[in-house]
């Protein structure tokens, strides 16, 4: 079906809002869904767009995206990058004939400087991507890019996604930092939060997670407070639930690290576990994500002789992820901060009880104190291990929490309401472009035929105003 088809509704049934499905492309420029929120996000977000009619592609780079099968309307798109952090052999140097362009070398030559790229090198690829393809989407959804490449004109109006500002992440990897060394290298690698800062105050319409974050991203990146709106994500709360068929493995603890950094607060939770220990022996941590070969939280298990009763999971299907949840005696989110919490999301819906610090939006998310779980302050480990040591001897309030925590998800945080609320921003964005498609093809003619020709690359161009001094600090 051709675009002007599309626009006159030919053949199409309507939305789930009973209005004209929209076409979205929604970029993302890390996809993994088993290693950190955006890939989840991105994963569950897609899907429910198209349970409620709209088609959405999916434009992401390495590791690409992991869609979920069966939606006929959802498909993705492949935007390669140099993938230089890629296992295993990170921060690899491409060979000669990888390079294709000046947007590779770039990538290259910020690695080789200490910084991270792929924010800056991910939005120009998309830039030429999009702008060669205009017409063909409604709206195009950023999930955290941020990068110089979209601003300006990129074929249809544009809503981002901040999850929480990198800015966070930042500082308190400085505050960590105990040597100078160390604290030139956070500032090197976080450069490209400066791109971010300037990228997101030009922003017509921010979407974010939690009214925590909403905060920070005022606070952090200057954005103006009527143009951050809240839309809560959630749990897949068909798959993440109860099964009284899954055993409960006694003194089991689960928790979710993605990456071993002080956001995650995992080194106050091996800590908190040590002493759990003294009063419940068969008290064992199972902790979802890479074991660390060095670093605060291997010196901890060394430390406190842990070795035996820490074990890391990588690489699970889904099911096996629910599956451990549900066994485990207590779910446990010992992060800082957190711009929402998945984890605990997913936890709770399993029915698995709780005990979450209030860190960033955790509050949000988890709860009140002795209601749907047990709040602890963060970076407190005495506090976890007491809340952990309640729950593990108390059979009756595991239940309680358990069951108040699936209960609260049900009703305030799902994906079909978080896909709801977002295409609610999708429409007001296209309405505010005043049909940004029709208007582009009586200017241009048909946009196919304004495809950029090889060489400097139409992204190559639209950043051509952007200083030498902006670029090399990204």
């Amino acid at each position: 079906m051709t675009a002007e088809a599309r626009e006159a509704g030919a053949g199409q049934e309507p939305a789930a809002d009973g209005m004209r499905p929209l076409d979205i492309a929604l970029l993302t420029y890390k996809g993994n869904p088993f290693c950190g929120g955006q890939g989840v996000y991105v994963r569950h977000l897609s899907r429910e767009l198209a349970r409620l009619g709209h088609r959405v592609e999916v434009i992401g780079s390495q590791p690409y995206p992991v869609l979920d099968e069966g939606y006929p309307r959802l498909t993705l798109t492949e935007l390669p990058s140099l993938d230089l952090y890629r296992q295993p052999d990170p921060f690899r140097t491409p060979k000669r004939e990888e390079y294709r362009d000046w947007i590779d070398a770039l990538e290259v030559a910020t690695m080789w400087t200490g910084g991270f790229p792929e924010p800056l090198t991910f939005s120009l690829r998309a830039r030429h991507h999009l702008r060669a393809r205009r017409g063909e989407f409604d709206v195009v959804h950023d999930n955290q890019t941020l990068g110089y490449g979209l601003l300006g004109d990129i074929g249809a109006p544009l809503v981002t996604t901040i999850h929480h500002p990198i800015t966070v992440d930042r500082q308190l990897e400085l505050d960590a930092a105990d040597t100078w060394q160390r604290r030139y290298s956070v500032r090197r690698w976080y450069a490209f939060t400066r791109m971010q800062k300037r990228v997101a105050r030009r922003l017509p319409s921010v979407l974010t997670v939690s009214g925590s974050s909403r905060q920070e991203i005022v606070d952090h990146l200057g954005v103006r407070g009527d143009r951050v709106h809240v839309v809560h994500i959630g749990a897949d709360t068909d798959l993440f639930a109860p099964n009284p068929a899954v055993p409960e493995v006694p003194g089991r603890i689960v928790t979710t690290s993605s990456a071993d950094v002080p956001l995650k607060g995992l080194v106050f939770l091996v800590e908190a576990l040590a002493k759990v220990r003294t009063e419940h022996p068969a008290a064992h941590l199972v902790v979802v994500g890479k074991r660390p070969q060095e670093g605060p939280v291997a010196q901890a298990i060394e430390r406190y002789g842990l070795e035996g009763a820490v074990e890391f999971v990588k690489g699970i299907s889904d099911a096996e992820l629910v599956d451990l949840i549900r066994s485990a005696q207590v779910a446990c989110v010992p992060s800082l901060y957190e711009g929402f919490s998945l984890p605990a999301a997913e936890a709770m819906a399993t029915g698995t009880p709780l005990v979450a610090t209030t860190g960033g939006a955790i509050p949000e998310v988890a709860g009140r104190d002795g209601e749907t779980c047990l709040a602890v302050p963060p970076g407190d480990a005495g506090a976890l291990a007491a809340g952990l040591g309640r729950l593990l001897g108390d059979r009756e309030l595991r239940a309680r929490l358990g069951a108040a925590g699936r209960e609260r998800v049900l009703e305030k945080f799902t994906w079909a309401r978080a896909a709801e609320g977002t295409v609610a921003h999708y429409r007001e964005a296209v309405a505010r472009s005043a049909g940004p498609r029709r208007d582009a093809r009586s200017a241009a003619g048909d946009s196919r035929s304004a495809a950029p020709t090889p060489g400097r690359s139409a992204a190559a161009a639209s950043v051509a105003g952007v200083s030498s001094e902006s670029r090399a600090t990204c």
